[in-house]
């Protein structure tokens, strides 16, 4: 349902090296197989071609027939009968392309072999999910990050949709309550779970119980009261759908859902999904393990160049602001005097007209070694291990402070639609030469035209902008 969707690229990655990896399993069974079982005319080893690139094709074959018929999206397979239909019918089609393929380079192939192959495959890939979903369900959804859901209006509409994510609760769904302003509902329970109050009361209720999804299951006549409570929840690391009756929210990127019948609008939904999510995230590991690899002996010289410069430790651990509002722990190597949180305020500036600007020239807290190593982008090396742990991403909007973000308007919000970067579009058209309030302009345009190409084209021009050590201080 809403629990392991597409936007969750590290178990999409997992699923899939799985399945790839079981699939060519097969093909080495199915090769042994044709050479062992007593079928057929007598084989050896030198009658079978089975090489390298025949398993390269078919890693080729079945990754692009699997994300062609979104084997790895969650509203296609988040019933067993509807998962077995779609990699049934994923297995079919890219078997019968490496048939065509096989007829044109590999025309020895035995046919048995083939045969063996496709049986085993699917076997393998429907025993293995069949196997998962029985290890979820007998380890139950406690053993999972649990997703708490508040459902907005406990009426039919609300009931029916926590019938079914009761149903689902063995995916991690948690269903925490409903709000309702109906008083002949207060402090009754529903499909097992209590109406926790009014519908002035939702944003207090969103952060006491560390809402993840909130549902609206509204009738008609009580949406005109929805739309600022939708803009506060923007403020809110929460998802938030529709169950559709029809609400004027053309502002809002909309998305279409099926939770199992019951059709569901999406309205605060990832800009960065499905493939472009997987990409996005293969991108990250690959660009951040081979960074490290190279950047080590470089980031153990300024460790130990901290450690003699100042006293203090050599990392910098601070809480940012990033995707959907999740704060998490940033790291960097240390440029300031120890606890320079607490001079904050003798730095602070202000516009004119009262926007934070938080970086000057000279602020009296840098240190030494610091100043090379902020005017080189040196400090940021260690967030490659955010980019590893799935903090950040290598592009991206900047990651930001939480007493910054208590300050924004309504509509800055919309730059954690998508993961932090280490670099981005602001890094290489101002960087810290820009008041912190004008990067909000500048991330919200990569986020309107993000695209693979872009975060190749941008982490490119970021070299060259860091050597220049333009804007950074």
């Amino acid at each position: 349902m809403m629990l392991r969707r597409e936007e969750d690229a590290n178990f999409i990655i997992f699923a899939y090296l799985s399945d790839i990896a079981l699939t060519l399993l097969a093909l080495f069974m199915a090769y042994q197989a044709r050479l062992s079982l007593p079928f057929g005319v007598t084989l050896t080893p030198d009658n079978i071609v089975i090489d390298a690139e025949l398993f390269v094709t078919v890693a080729i074959i079945w990754t692009m027939v699997f994300f062609l018929l979104h084997v790895y999206d969650a509203r296609h397979t988040l019933r067993w009968p509807d998962e077995l239909r779609t990699l049934s019918l994923a297995i079919s089609l890219a078997a019968f392309i490496f048939a065509g393929v096989l007829y044109i380079s590999y025309r020895d192939t035995p046919r048995l072999m083939f045969i063996y192959f496709i049986l085993a495959d699917f076997i393998f890939l429907i025993g293995y999910r069949w196997t998962m979903r029985l290890s979820l369900r007998w380890a139950g959804a406690r053993q999972l990050s649990p997703r708490r859901i508040l459902i907005i209006g406990a009426g039919s509409v609300g009931q029916a949709v926590a019938r079914k994510i009761q149903e689902q609760a063995w995916t991690g769904l948690r269903l925490v309550g409903y709000v309702d302003d109906d008083p002949n509902k207060r402090e009754k329970t529903f499909e097992g779970a209590p109406v926790l109050g009014d519908l002035h009361q939702t944003l207090p209720i969103v952060d006491k119980h560390k809402i993840d999804h909130v549902v609206f299951a509204l009738p008609l006549r009580a949406h005109e009261a929805l739309r600022d409570i939708i803009l506060h929840l923007y403020e809110r690391p929460v998802r938030v759908f529709l169950v559709p009756d029809v609400l004027d929210l053309a502002f809002f990127r909309v998305t279409m859902e099926d939770w199992d019948g019951i059709p569901v609008m999406g309205l605060k939904e990832p800009v960065i999904d499905g493939v472009d999510r997987v990409i996005k995230r293969i991108f990250d590991l690959a660009v951040a393990t081979i960074s490290l690899l190279i950047l080590w002996p470089v980031m153990l010289v300024i460790a130990i160049a901290i450690k003699l410069d100042s006293p203090g430790p050599v990392i910098l651990k601070q809480e940012r602001v990033g995707e959907n509002g999740q704060i998490f722990t940033v790291y960097k190597f240390r440029s300031m005097v120890q606890d320079a949180d607490k001079l904050l305020d003798k730095v602070i500036t202000r516009t004119e007209d009262g926007t934070i600007i938080h970086k000057r020239k000279e602020d009296p807290r840098v240190t030494r070694v610091g100043k090379i190593i902020r005017r080189t982008s040196l400090d940021e090396l260690p967030q490659l291990f955010n980019v590893l742990k799935g903090d950040m991403s290598m592009v991206g909007p900047r990651p930001e402070l939480p007493f910054i973000v208590k300050n924004y308007e309504t509509w800055q919000h919309k730059r954690f639609a998508v993961p932090p970067g280490i670099t981005g579009w602001w890094q290489i058209s101002g960087r810290s030469d820009k008041p912190m309030h004008l990067h909000t302009e500048d991330d919200l345009y990569y986020i309107s035209h993000y695209s693979p190409l872009l975060d190749l084209q941008i982490l490119i021009k970021t070299i060259g902008v860091v050597i220049r050590g333009k804007g950074a201080y």
